[in-house]
């Protein structure tokens, strides 16, 4: 997974609903968007997603996504619907073991598409291209264990609950136990 000698090219996944690409800097006006759309479900969970998230927030992950792609240190992807172009959500691979060729898998749909197997689908592309393109072995899902739709979307994906870690997570200056769930690359076939 070190790209830092030779950058991956940009993907474009697809699965006919889904269109996937890495993060571009006219992206932003529409996340921020979709963020302040989804304070009162996402940001239940995810701590970034809040009121206060401004435009210079969404410029800045942008950003930030662009640099991960270039270091090989996260691969992040907007979700777009094929048809129409809206921007549904996000998703990607961070945390990555190099040793151990594996990364964590994390997805967020906005509020309005929620309940559709967005995010699933989404991760089943993603979690593709970390098999077949980074050469990952491994793929873990962590999750909060009361955010039941993050838990269902897991499961829907493919991937095996292994357990609960105990304070695997630091939510809101606090530690959290987290369910964990991985992918191997048969868990896809």
């Amino acid at each position: 997974m070190d790209t830092s000698e030779t950058p991956l090219p940009a993907p474009e996944l697809a699965d006919g609903r889904l269109r996937l690409r890495p993060w571009q800097d006219q992206d932003a006006a529409e996340l921020y968007r979709a963020v302040h759309e989804s304070v009162a479900s996402v940001g239940q969970w995810l701590p970034w997603c809040h009121a206060e998230y401004g435009h210079e927030d969404a410029t800045a992950w942008v950003q930030h996504c662009q640099a991960g792609w270039h270091t090989g240190e996260h691969f992040a992807f907007p979700i777009f619907d094929a048809s129409t172009g809206e921007l549904l959500g996000g998703t990607g691979l961070n945390q990555p073991d190099r040793l151990h060729r594996s990364a964590n898998l994390g997805y967020w749909i906005r509020q309005s598409r929620q309940r559709e197997g967005i995010a699933a689908a989404a991760a089943v592309l993603v979690a593709r291209f970390g098999f077949e393109q980074l050469g990952l072995i491994r793929i873990e899902v962590i999750i909060q264990p009361d955010n039941h739709p993050s838990l269902r979307t897991a499961e829907k994906l493919g991937a095996k609950f292994e357990g609960i870690a105990r304070h695997r997570l630091w939510v809101r200056e606090q530690p959290r136990d987290a369910a964990v769930y991985a992918l191997v690359p048969d868990d896809l076939r």
